[in-house]
């Protein structure tokens, strides 16, 4: 792995921590209710999604259609 890679991948890490310290933070530490409300809005932000695809046209985005899906999804 090269230099450049290997301190991307550590930058990544780093901003990741700061987002999961952040989100609990605002929660004042408690994990159930960070990720309670991370779920809620991924509920909302599908809806969301959902409507907004209705609304689409096929002309408008030339075929293209949003997935609600992840492909980068981690693997436990």
């Amino acid at each position: 792995m090269s230099a450049e890679k290997q301190t991307s991948d550590i930058e990544e890490f780093d901003t990741w921590m700061d987002e999961v310290a952040s989100a609990l933070a605002w929660h004042d530490g408690d994990a159930e209710a960070t990720i309670r409300t991370l779920l809620a809005d991924c509920k909302h932000l599908r809806e969301q999604l959902a409507l907004a695809q209705i609304a689409m046209g096929i002309g408008f985005t030339r075929g293209w259609s949003p997935c609600p899906e992840r492909h980068d999804e981690v693997t436990r």
